[in-house]
């Protein structure tokens, strides 16, 4: 099926539109993009740059995608912005295209809901099902994982990887890494407790978060960093061969700019 395509839309020779498209007007989309098969742009969208983006997404008026990313370092080197399928941005997202300082990739996830003036920059990379309400803001090689909801006006500072499952209060500042399944808030972010209702909507078993639930409280209370806590194998050995908290301590133990305390 062939897609609908305004008059005052400038499709630039070299871009890919898939089929069944909807382009609406004053669309600008550049030579190198690709686009793929049920995409809306509602109107005064512009997509540039080395773009790749999936089936199913929507873009709604004012979107700015694959543009240069806010890096004095960048020299217009041909890195890539790429967006998975079943997306929505609304009004005056961004979503800036890589520098050549990590994999050269601004990568976004499958069915997103990103909400108005939402913006992520050079070298995110966002999970799948990931909800961000308006004017929530990612820093440059910010890391973001599947089923992860944020209040609006969030703002994420560069290199911070925010884990599944997590979900962080509005208005919040965050400078550390927030570990699975956290529910986080504050300026500065600290840590609440564990997203339960989030767990419970994913299917998690009823053992399964008290599992969780009970390893976030022996790290809290306990006088050692978390990076030591698992560090220490007495207080692993009840969750050998838990997978759920081996994901977890994985996520500790790798952290570079380590976690937030936890709300006394």
């Amino acid at each position: 099926m062939s897609s609908q395509i305004h008059p005052t839309a400038i499709i630039e020779d070299g871009a890919v539109i898939g089929d069944n498209c909807k382009i609406g007007p004053y669309c600008l989309i550049g030579p190198n993009v690709k686009i793929g098969d049920n995409c809306t742009l509602k109107s005064h969208i512009v997509i540039e740059g080395h773009t790749t983006i999936g089936n199913d997404n929507e873009f709604h008026q004012f979107c700015s995608i694959g543009v240069p990313p806010q890096d004095r370092s960048y020299k217009g080197q041909p890195t890539e912005t790429i967006i998975g399928d079943g997306n929505l941005f609304r009004e005056n997202c961004t979503v800036h295209r890589a520098t050549i300082k990590d994999d050269l990739k601004t990568v976004v996830g499958n069915n997103g809901y990103f909400m108005t003036g939402v913006h992520f920059a050079h070298d995110c990379k966002i999970g799948n099902n990931v909800t961000l309400a308006n004017g929530t803001m990612c820093a440059g090689h910010v890391k973001i994982g599947d089923f992860v909801q944020m209040g609006g006006a969030c703002g994420v500072t560069p290199f911070c990887n925010i884990g599944n499952g997590v979900f962080i209060g509005a208005a919040s500042a965050i400078d550390k890494d927030i570990p699975h399944y956290c529910t986080a808030f504050g300026n500065r972010i600290k840590l609440k407790g564990v997203n339960i209702i989030g767990m419970k909507r994913r299917g998690f078993e009823k053992s399964e978060i008290s599992e969780v639930v009970d390893f976030y409280r022996m790290m809290e209370a306990s006088a050692l960093s978390p990076r030591a806590f698992i560090n220490h194998p007495e207080n692993m050995e009840e969750y050998q061969g838990n997978k759920i908290i081996a994901d977890i301590s994985e996520f500790i133990l790798a952290s570079e700019i380590g976690l937030p305390t936890f709300m006394s």
